[in-house]
């Protein structure tokens, strides 16, 4: 039976929490994740019922919803339900309503106090998502789970240690404004295209500290469209590729603003850094391509420890901005730009290195694991 054919199994929640989650009624959260999954209100194919009472993980959600007749629970009591027949839902739907534990019934219970770990199939790896009693007093600390539990891939070192606080607060104060994912990408957007201005103008500082604005914006979009389940195929496309255009046009008008300090290049040393930099990022971009769709779509940056450390530090934008930043506080901007194109030059050769070692292991083991896996 393919996806398509599958009978529609149905949304349900019980109660009627008055306190809001990012914005949201836990009910009304709870319908977007039904409907992000393909739920429906009514149906003869079973139920998933959710509580009121608790917030979860969206991980929680879709591994109840793919097996029918498990129940997820706290203190004993039902958080999370794949009831089968109107029967189990009667069941289930009782024990929430009177806060109390399951009495009968073949159901696959398990209990969240035993720690039970479920797959994280981006990453390959097994973890415990959140669960917990939404109340007043544990709003900020879902709230800070959920944010951080939206996103957990492998970043490079501005996004994963500078800056997630700062755009945790500015997440909170959007979802309270009703701001859209789509309004923070424009934005952002807007940022994105007057910092490559001030680039042009050898304006550097501003140009920096306007980037910065939408390096932060570009991690709020993203973890505002999960943590408030609005993300869209539009939101998407104009948020990736914002994040997959704009790379190459920092590096050339950087590069070009350098007239404005008297420290241009030579025209065979600006043909040689641009083939290195504009080269270089789309061969990176293509080996992980490639290395995603030969090992099942895993990322080559989660296979081995050392592709998660080194996604850390390898020749994305971020990295590269640490690099110009440096080369600024010795107003040498042109020391930068050579600087990035012989980054960008190392960090594709460690990826077509890996790509080879890649091939290698699959080879001769028939699949690679993902070191996040292990253990």
């Amino acid at each position: 039976m393919t996806e398509s054919t599958k009978p529609a199994v149905a949304m349900a929640s019980v109660g009627d929490n008055p306190t809001p989650i990012w914005g949201l009624s836990n009910r009304e959260r709870t319908r977007r994740i039904g409907a992000a999954n393909g739920l429906v209100p009514q149906s003869d194919s079973g139920a998933v019922i959710a509580n009121d009472d608790f917030a979860w993980d969206p991980a929680w959600f879709r591994h109840v919803l793919a097996n029918p007749g498990m129940v997820l629970t706290m203190g004993g009591v039902p958080a999370l339900a794949h009831a089968r027949t109107p029967a189990e839902a009667e069941q289930v739907c009782a024990a929430m309503a009177e806060s109390r534990a399951l009495a009968g019934g073949d159901f696959e219970v398990i209990a969240y106090e035993s720690g039970p770990t479920i797959e994280n199939k981006q990453l390959r790896k097994r973890e415990t998502p959140f669960l917990m009693p939404l109340t007043p007093e544990t709003i900020r600390t879902i709230e800070r789970a959920s944010y951080f539990g939206a996103y957990k891939g492998v970043t490079d070192i501005l996004t994963k240690y500078l800056w997630p606080e700062v755009a945790l607060v500015l997440t909170r104060i959007a979802a309270k404004l009703g701001m859209t994912p789509n309004m923070v990408t424009a934005i952002g957007a807007v940022m994105c295209v007057y910092a490559t201005y001030m680039f042009a103008l050898g304006n550097y500082w501003t140009g920096m500290a306007v980037g910065l604005v939408f390096m932060v914006l570009d991690t709020v979009d993203g973890k505002l469209a999960r943590c408030t389940v609005t993300s869209s195929w539009w939101g998407n496309i104009f948020d990736h590729g914002i994040d997959l255009v704009h790379p190459p046009f920092w590096w050339w008008f950087w590069t070009t603003g350098l007239v404005y300090w008297g420290l241009e290049l030579s025209p065979e040393n600006f043909v040689s850094i641009m083939i290195a930099i504009q080269g270089g990022y789309v061969l990176q971009r293509v080996i992980e391509g490639v290395f995603m769709r030969r090992n099942g779509r895993m990322h080559i940056h989660v296979w081995r420890r050392f592709d998660s450390w080194f996604r850390l530090i390898t020749a994305r934008r971020n990295p590269n901005m640490v690099i110009l930043f440096v080369s600024m506080l010795f107003a040498r901007p042109d020391w930068g730009i050579v600087a990035v194109a012989w980054w960008t030059v190392v960090s594709c050769a460690i990826h077509a290195i890996r790509l080879l070692q890649a091939e290698i292991v699959r080879g001769r083991d028939g699949k690679l694991t993902s070191w996040l896996s292990e253990g």
